[in-house]
């Protein structure tokens, strides 16, 4: 469903665009027994390098529902801001590496992409406030005066330390975009009569009219993404014909997605009120927990109806700054399940997890409860997740193995439309499309 028409989001809106932000000193991290901060080296994705930090996001500064996407010279600006759990204050810097379609580094001089000074401080924080759990939140607005993006193009924002950019704190992906092309999109039931009552496919075409593309074959990359997923993108499609100034790419199999289910939801803007999602709130060994009603598999269940965010998750509460004013909750999350799987391992997935399966994020079975536990540690706020799975060598979670696929999902589908001319030694962002499914 268009996540406008949610009315958790309409409730929160208004609130979203005064976002200010601020926070409080001294914390103690919440612990963490995994090895996933212990990776230092640089990732061409998003990711979390140091412990301490909680609640990274960068979304559209106006409004923090919206895509880190912003439209080449037109002063659109992206709000960047994370929360550090050690307190106090820190030097923290930030800066912009130009990528390729394929979110490798581009072959390009950095004065080549950006104009003024690549290395900014986060100059704006505030202390936590009135919470259990205290932290320092920092934010900042860019670009600015001082950082002007000169190209169109997949980006990597790299926030870190002390002015040191070996010392990495966490990175974000973004993206910069032309209106050079114009992109018509549909996103409906699969075609092929074997996927039709579990998958989407979307067709589009591109319409170059009043812009020169000689040999869009060779020239083009097209990535089709779904609820701003990177896992299961499709790339490397080509046009399937060519009609005067037309790319039709309408295909049967190459386009089409598992239509999947609407999201379940965790509603944590209030730690002592219950809704009809949370079972309790507890406050134990001085630290907040929030428990989930038991979830059930829905993978043969028949297409149930609801309003979703389409997998993204916003920091709220109700008559406060949820961003310095919101606390932090050990969420505990139960997924009823016997006997335990062989096939794999199982996550709580989503935007709160970046659309990773991260370690953090994964279950362990309870053979007493006959089913999956795990909890996390998140900011007060709605949250939209399912349950997937993960094999072993495969990058692309599996979400049918739990939450099940129906063609009816309300989905949302991003067209890319990337160009490397002759000539050029990067890879141009010349068009964007969003569309919804069944509408």
């Amino acid at each position: 469903m268009k996540f406008g028409d949610n009315p958790v989001v309409k409730s929160v809106c208004s609130f979203c665009l005064s976002l200010l932000v601020a926070t409080s000193a001294f914390a103690q991290t919440p612990p963490d027994t995994t090895d996933y901060f212990s990776d230092k080296s640089l990732r061409y994705e998003d990711h979390v390098y140091e412990k301490n930090i909680r609640t990274a996001q960068l979304f559209s500064a106006t409004f923090n529902l919206g895509d880190p996407l912003i439209k080449l010279g037109s002063g659109e600006q992206l709000r960047l801001s994370f929360d550090d759990l050690d307190g106090g204050y820190k030097a923290y810097y930030y800066t912009v590496v130009h990528c390729s379609a394929n979110w490798e580094p581009s072959n390009i001089m950095l004065s080549e992409y950006l104009d003024g000074f690549p290395d900014q401080s986060v100059t704006e924080y505030k202390y936590s406030r009135n919470t259990i759990q205290k932290y320092t939140h920092y934010f900042a607005i860019f670009p600015h005066e001082n950082m002007k993006i000169l190209r169109s193009g997949n980006y990597l924002l790299k926030v870190y330390t002390d002015n040191d950019q070996e010392k990495l704190v966490f990175t974000r992906r973004f993206m910069v975009y032309e209106d050079l092309v114009s992109i018509q999109a549909r996103a409906h039931q699969a075609t092929i009569i074997e996927s039709r009552n579990f998958k989407q496919e979307v067709d589009f075409t591109i319409n170059t009219t009043g812009y020169d593309l000689p040999n869009p074959f060779g020239e083009l990359n097209v990535i089709l993404r779904q609820n701003n997923r990177w896992d299961n993108a499709v790339t490397g499609l080509k046009p399937q014909f060519v009609r005067d100034k037309e790319l039709i790419y309408d295909y049967d199999e190459e386009n089409v997605f598992k239509g999947g289910s609407e999201f379940r939801w965790c509603d944590t803007r209030s730690l002592r009120y219950q809704n009809t999602r949370m079972a309790k709130f507890t406050f134990e060994n001085n630290e907040n927990h929030a428990y989930m009603i038991n979830d059930e598999k829905r993978t043969f269940k028949r297409y149930l109806s609801s309003e979703d965010l389409n997998g993204r998750y916003i920091i709220h509460m109700d008559d406060y700054d949820a961003s310095y004013e919101g606390d932090y909750a050990w969420v505990h999350f139960f997924l009823a399940y016997d006997p335990p799987t062989t096939e794999g391992n199982l996550y709580v997935f989503g935007g709160l997890s970046n659309w990773q399966c991260q370690p953090e994020f994964k279950l362990t079975y309870n053979k007493e409860r006959k089913g999956y536990e795990g909890k996390v540690f998140l900011k007060q706020g709605y949250y939209d997740y399912e349950y997937v799975l993960m094999r072993d060598n495969e990058k692309a979670a599996d979400d049918f193995f739990i939450e099940g696929m129906h063609w009816e999902t309300t989905n949302e589908y991003q067209v890319y439309v990337y160009r490397r001319a002759p000539g050029n030694l990067y890879d141009q962002l010349i068009g964007v499309k969003k569309v919804n499914s069944n509408q």
